[in-house]
């Protein structure tokens, strides 16, 4: 392994994700930003160590071994923006070329799946109007086929004759699937919302999903052509995170949501019987793939002390062999699960990270999504509070998954406010049990996060002395005029529509109150980021100005949604904490 770059009191720690195997099961490949950007890794399971494969100056997001081994799938996001490309090159790197993706402007695409059928990849392109195609490419032959094309389309799967494809429809929280006949042209539903994940038979017979129609937690569905769906797996106390299934169609792994932490399930497909794997060494598994033979999987994973890092799992076994990653903190590092009851008798959890015993100072910090979650996850900047002596209590306020449909619905439309109360009460929570002086509180998110901090700071402006915006919504309405398009149409049931719901989001959008900010603000964008535009944050920092509130803008030219570049998360850490000390401990 590489040696890390660490500071002597925190961690700077380098990553690994999206793992893939080769057939023959004698390597894998990884996204690592060990060098400083992320880029595609290729590291044999015995013998010499890793190696770069040169894909170019841009960040990479995913990578996928073809079933032949002759081909690896590759997600690039040009300036570290949201309008990313799919490219194929060899595993010795050679053969670079393009296969999906705007060169210049608009649209975005990635790959799904290679289908089994020689060297074909399934993958979705988005084009400027939000309209979606679902293309089956070759890179050896340079074919390419248009299979489906809709807006708020997203292919899931192809059987491997190619004569049936498993397409997903619809916007955030009203996702559904269909099985298309291609040869006919027919398309068959399969259940009603919602149902996301999916993959199919290698006949494309069965259609396996991932849904909670009908439950309260999602399981997983079989739903064979003619017959009567059928749960192969589910359980009461746990989503159903995500899964993977063989390329032969024999085996699944299903990794599931337990209060946040990961625990993990090898089903046999043909006969339904469900084992247990043993608990992975780590707390959260961020990423599962099923060998091709089904008879390993590749896992991504951290925990709070450890960050990303690939694992291999032997699934007759179920033991785990650690294949690449930086090291664990030599201090580690701990999140505490703690559950308070929001003052509507809602239960809300979260993850504390304690900087002392006594009261102090303390960061409300808020995930994005908000259909997301915080989890026991390596957050190297919780490390540099921490170390700076300011605790973090990272909730999961409603409308976050994990917890089931109910709970994840529990935020949309008009009830967005009560997710604002949550926020409030999570900071009485801990100033409650003696972690926070309630002289020293600040609040801080990223995405849907960041506009839920500046909702929270103009709502209980008495509450927080200081606050963090990362790449926050202040108006759904200017949101909604420059956001890429289908991120404005997936939108509307989670937030209102532009037009009937006019006064609703006007009154959601914390901008038009911020004659009540009283808290001084940092403001944190990545200029290439066009799902949340920079417009968000520049209207911000002109009010914050305006009004004499103390702000600050750190602006990153060449990152976009998401910081990836290792410098510029140096940056970031160092400037967050920074601006809390200054408010939360001088």
């Amino acid at each position: 392994m590489a040696a890390s770059t660490r500071s002597t009191a925190v961690d700077v720690a380098w990553t690994c994700g999206s793992p893939t195997l080769s057939p023959d099961g004698a390597a894998v490949a990884y996204v690592s930003d060990r060098d400083g950007v992320p880029r595609v890794w290729v590291q044999p399971l015995r013998g010499a160590g890793p190696r770069v494969i040169d894909t170019g100056p841009e960040p990479v997001a995913d990578v996928l071994w073809s079933p032949d081994g002759e081909w690896l799938a590759v997600k690039i996001a040009p300036g570290g923006g949201e309008h990313t490309q799919v490219w194929a090159v060899r595993p010795d790197g050679s053969g670079l070329r393009l296969l999906a993706g705007p060169v210049d402007g608009p649209g975005s695409a990635a790959f799904v799946r290679w289908t089994g059928h020689g060297a074909t990849l399934l993958l979705a392109e988005l084009g400027p109007s939000g309209t979606a195609e679902a293309v089956l490419a070759d890179p050896a032959l340079g074919h390419r086929d248009t299979i489906a094309k809709a807006p708020l389309l997203w292919p899931v799967a192809v059987s491997r004759d190619h004569g049936r494809a498993l397409l997903r429809h619809g916007p955030r929280g009203g996702r559904y699937m269909t099985v298309a006949d291609l040869r006919d042209g027919g398309e068959r539903p399969l259940l009603p919302p919602t149902t996301d994940l999916g993959a199919l038979s290698p006949d494309g017979e069965i259609a396996y999903v991932r849904s909670d129609a009908g439950r309260d937690r999602a399981a997983l569905v079989a739903v064979p052509g003619g017959e009567a769906p059928r749960v192969v797996a589910e359980r009461p106390d746990a989503d159903l995170d995500r899964f993977s299934v063989s390329l032969d169609g024999r085996v699944a792994v299903l990794a599931w949501n337990v209060a946040g932490r990961s625990e993990l399930d090898v089903v046999s497909l043909p006969t339904g019987a469900v084992r247990a794997l043993p608990r992975p060494p780590a707390d959260v598994v961020t990423s599962v793939r099923v060998s091709y033979d089904g008879t390993l999987a590749v896992l991504a994973a951290q925990s709070p002390d450890t960050p990303s890092h690939v694992l291999l799992c032997d699934l007759a076994t179920g033991g785990y062999q650690r294949l690449a990653g930086d090291e664990p903190l030599a201090g580690g590092a701990t999140a505490e699960l703690v559950r308070l009851t929001a003052r509507d008798g809602l239960e809300l959890t979260g993850w504390l990270h304690r900087a002392g015993t006594g009261p102090g100072p303390c960061l409300i910090y808020l995930h994005g999504g908000p259909e997301s979650q915080e989890r026991p996850a390596f957050n190297p900047l919780f490390h540099r509070l921490v170390a700076a002596g300011v605790s973090v209590f990272a909730p999961n306020v409603r409308g976050s998954s994990g917890f089931g449909k109910a709970f994840l619905h529990a935020d949309d439309h008009a009830l967005r406010f009560h997710a604002i109360d949550d926020v409030a009460d999570c900071a009485a929570h801990m100033v409650r049990t003696g972690v926070a002086d309630p002289a020293r509180l600040a609040c801080m998110g990223r995405s849907y996060g960041g506009y839920l901090t500046l909702a929270a700071l103009v709502t209980y402006p008495e509450l927080f002395k200081a606050g963090v915006d990362v790449c926050g919504m202040a108006d759904f309405a200017t949101f909604y005029a420059h956001t890429e398009p289908w991120i404005a149409a997936a939108a509307v049931g989670e937030y209102g529509d532009p037009v009937a719901d006019r006064e609703l989001l006007r009154a959601l959008s914390p901008l038009h109150s911020f004659d009540r900010l009283r808290a001084p603000l940092l403001v944190v964008h990545g200029a290439q980021d066009t799902n949340v535009p920079v417009y968000e944050a520049e209207q911000v920092v002109a009010a914050a100005t305006a009004r004499g509130v103390p702000c600050r803008y750190l602006l990153f030219e060449d990152e976009g949604h998401e910081t990836v570049r290792i410098a510029n998360k140096v940056v970031f850490w160092d400037a967050v904490t920074g601006w809390l000390g200054r408010w939360l401990t001088a």
